[in-house]
């Protein structure tokens, strides 16, 4: 047998192998369950279920995270589909966390509440724009390693957000920042009824839409996928290389700005090192799954969410180690990435022909 590319496949056949492949690895994991913990494996599932969606606390606490993850791996697909690595969306998020909590520190007393959270998002967007900037010029300019470049770029914003916050701990002589503006509520994005997030997850949503359009119907959105088909075919019919590098790069970063102000104002009203917990990197796995289209991205964040959540719960509830529920999460994901095998490639088997006498 040899192994031969699909040219396309209809999305729906598409769906049927991912599903096929969650229905294996479910079966796989109850396998597992058995054989290392002897529960049974229909309880470990109904576990995880209810630590998603158990109380109405926990389904807005599930949307909300879900809304964070899809909007850094909104801020990514941009770069990816142009197949510009930006492995940096941990310190472009920080940094336009670390823009927000800097002017609700500094300008809390001194604006009214409404300007400035326009100044807080202006600012984070600002901060993530200029941190994804600068390894795109090195790119369009110098031809630079991106991967690298906004891989370290993410330890330098670590470290930013580390020293600011040692920088507040110590003015404020407590020893932490603690909640920020806890008394006002300076710069909080407002609740809508007795929704805290419900804000945040529209946001969120428009900005899902909005790439949506921009990515599929836009000019921008067909040099972005020209740009990453080939550059020389970009080059040869008029598209300038270069300004759209620079130009993705800084909508990816100003996205990241947005993640960034929603997680500070919006969210955990503090900031430190662990803000974006790890959302840059599980982004990137949300905008490949979800072959960078924004729609199908909310799939793949809910999906990832939803492990997270339940996996959390089958430790708390039976007692387990930790690494047993990552085990579980690490199988399902397997499988499913496995599965893009088959929808992108076919196997085709050759036969030996018989000899006419």
């Amino acid at each position: 047998m040899h192994i031969v590319k699909r040219d396309s496949m209809v999305w729906y056949k598409s769906w049927l192998i991912r599903g096929a492949a969650i229905v294996a690895a479910l079966i796989v994991c109850a396998i597992v369950t058995i054989l290392m913990t002897h529960q049974n494996p229909i309880k470990v599932y109904a576990t995880m279920f209810s630590g998603a969606f158990g109380t109405q606390r926990r389904i807005w606490n599930l949307l909300q995270n879900l809304a964070m993850l899809l909007c850094v791996s909104l801020a990514v697909t941009p770069a990816f589909k142009m197949k510009f690595w930006n492995i940096g969306a941990e310190g472009q998020v920080l940094v336009g966390g670390l823009a927000t909590a800097a002017c609700m520190i500094l300008l809390g007393n001194k604006l009214p509440n409404g300007v400035l959270i326009v100044v807080v998002l202006l600012a984070s967007i600002l901060a993530g724009a200029i941190w994804a900037v600068i390894p795109a010029l090195f790119k369009a300019k110098w031809n630079t390693n991106e991967t690298l470049f906004t891989l370290m770029m993410n330890y330098v914003g670590i470290q930013l957000v580390s020293y600011f916050s040692m920088y507040w701990e110590a003015q404020k002589g407590s020893g932490q920042i603690g909640i920020i503006n806890q008394s006002t509520r300076a710069g909080w994005l407002p609740s809508i009824g007795e929704y805290d997030y419900l804000l945040n997850i529209l946001i969120v949503a428009a900005l899902t839409v909005g790439m949506y359009v921009y990515l599929k119907y836009s000019k921008h959105g067909y040099e972005i996928s020209v740009v990453g088909e080939s550059q020389n075919t970009a080059r040869y019919i008029g598209v300038n290389v270069k300004k759209v590098i620079i130009r993705t790069m800084i909508l990816s970063g100003a996205v990241c700005g947005i993640a960034g102000f929603l997680l500070v104002s919006g969210t955990n009203h503090t900031i430190n090192t662990t803000t974006a917990d790890g959302r840059g990197f599980t982004a990137i796995m949300v905008s490949w799954l979800a072959k960078f289209n924004p729609l199908y991205m909310v799939l793949t964040s809910f999906l990832l969410v939803f492990l997270q959540k339940g996996a959390n719960e089958i430790s708390t509830v039976f007692g387990l180690n930790k690494s047993f529920s990552d085990i579980l999460t690490g199988i399902i994901l397997f499988f499913i990435i496995g599965c893009e095998f088959f929808i992108n490639y076919r196997l085709v088997f050759r036969h030996a022909k018989k000899e006419v006498k």
